[in-house]
């Protein structure tokens, strides 16, 4: 049975309590809000030939940093290819076993922008192709794709809040910060809950020097943000970043200890966003504790993952931080062996995982000239890396601290010339 979505796109295999329940999970989806499972077990459970509830089930697992989690999603692929499909669904499909089959993030983007094309209110195809291009450091993309498909929505159509907080974060990753502001707050006004809105308006603070700003809004906004969504655990850290800018890095670790590893997540995004804050809350001075030992076994096991060269940088950021050497060096020997394969993780260990990490386990063992030259050898497309410019600045952070300890070694006034190289991040 064919239907049409509340964005007028032909689906197959939808009954019409099936359709409802698969439009909640939707917008749970699009506003980065908990609660998409339930209306999408409903949804396939009313409707098992539903082809888009099977696509989205597979897309809820492969847009994730942790491997394990996009190997799950292999049964959900092979049950959606098996059934009756428009060219719309079957071109996801294609772009879900290009991420399976190949880990080929540049022909499951390139089969999202056919997607696109086709139908530029298939809300799905938009969001992931999206996460795609933050995920593969395309910031270029990430603006672009969303601009080019803005003209065919308007504020009569379900989740167009969501595509306005989409754009707002690709401009503000594009240096375009009063456009990315107008546009967040605009989907703010539409839907004050957008959690991705908030998160975008969060980088926007951060890029604009304007600490105090961010906190009194995050801080004003908890309810958009801090409940029930999937990015609480990341807008505590923009909270933490928005406290060391402003000379408060002890009440940041407070926030690490009651937020970003108040449960102990194993979640890699939020081993990420702990690794992140903790290396700042260091860096700046303040006194961690033991806290660094916990989060070192808690990346132990991603050690082999083989995946994310994002990751990695994150996992080296804990065992230096922990002085766990033993864990450090193998994974630099994992990343060698990972560095000669023709794979997309082999690439981007190539082009920058091995140096970085490397680089951190020298400023960690205190080799500064060592750390300084390697992090200055990174190429122009540090962004490839994936993540957010904030993220990012982690290797500039510390390659500054590794220059002012080089001069305090050296003995060289603050006007010396330390051999700092090229910018390490773009």
């Amino acid at each position: 049975m064919n239907a049409i979505d509340h964005r007028g796109c032909t689906v197959s295999g939808a009954e019409p309590a099936a359709l409802e329940a698969f439009e909640r999970a939707l917008a749970a989806f699009q506003g980065w809000r908990d609660g998409t499972e339930a209306p999408l077990a409903l949804a396939l459970q009313q409707a098992p030939a539903f082809v888009m509830a099977h696509v989205l089930r597979a897309y809820l697992l492969v847009c994730s940093r942790d491997p394990r989690r996009v190997a799950m999603a292999r049964p959900t692929l092979a049950r959606a290819a098996a059934l009756p499909a428009n060219q719309r669904e079957r071109l996801h499909i294609a772009a879900l076993a290009a991420l399976l089959d190949d880990d080929d993030f540049d022909v499951a983007r390139a089969t999202l922008g056919e997607v696109i094309s086709l139908e530029p209110r298939d809300a799905l195809a938009l969001q992931v192709a999206h996460s795609l291009d933050y995920v593969a450091g395309d910031v270029h993309c990430m603006n672009e794709r969303v601009a080019a498909a803005l003209p065919a929505w308007s504020t009569d159509l379900p989740g167009y809040h969501a595509i306005l907080a989409m754009h707002a974060f690709g401009l503000e990753e594009n240096g375009r910060y009063e456009e990315a502001e107008a546009s967040a707050r605009a989907a703010l006004a539409l839907d004050p809950l957008d959690a991705r809105a908030h998160h975008a308006l969060a980088h926007v603070f951060e890029m604009t020097g304007r600490p105090d700003a961010g906190e009194d809004w995050l801080a004003d906004h908890a309810d958009g943000w801090a409940h029930d969504t999937l990015v609480a655990t990341h807008c505590w850290w923009h909270r933490g970043l928005f406290q060391i800018a402003l000379g408060r890095p002890d009440r940041a670790l407070d926030i690490y200890h009651h937020h970003v590893r108040a449960g102990r997540s194993q979640a890699v995004a939020d081993l990420i966003d702990a690794s992140a804050l903790l290396w700042r809350i260091d860096l700046a001075g303040c006194d961690v504790g033991a806290r660094w030992l916990e989060l070192a076994d808690a990346w132990a096991p991603r050690i082999d993952d083989g995946f994310c060269s994002f990751n990695d940088l994150h996992a080296m950021l804990a065992f230096v931080g922990a002085g766990d050497w033993r864990r450090a060096d193998r994974l630099v020997q994992a990343l060698r062996v990972e560095y000669s394969k023709r794979t997309r993780h082999g690439t981007t260990t190539r082009l920058l995982g091995l140096a970085a990490c490397r680089a951190l386990a020298a400023f960690g063992r205190g080799d500064d000239l060592l750390a300084i030259t390697l992090l200055a050898s990174l190429p122009a497309q540090a962004h490839r890396l994936g993540g957010s410019h904030a993220q990012r600045d982690v290797l500039h952070l510390t390659m500054q601290r590794a220059v002012e300890r080089l001069r305090e070694a050296k003995g060289w006034t603050s006007g010396a010339t330390a051999p700092t190289g090229a910018s390490v991040v773009d």
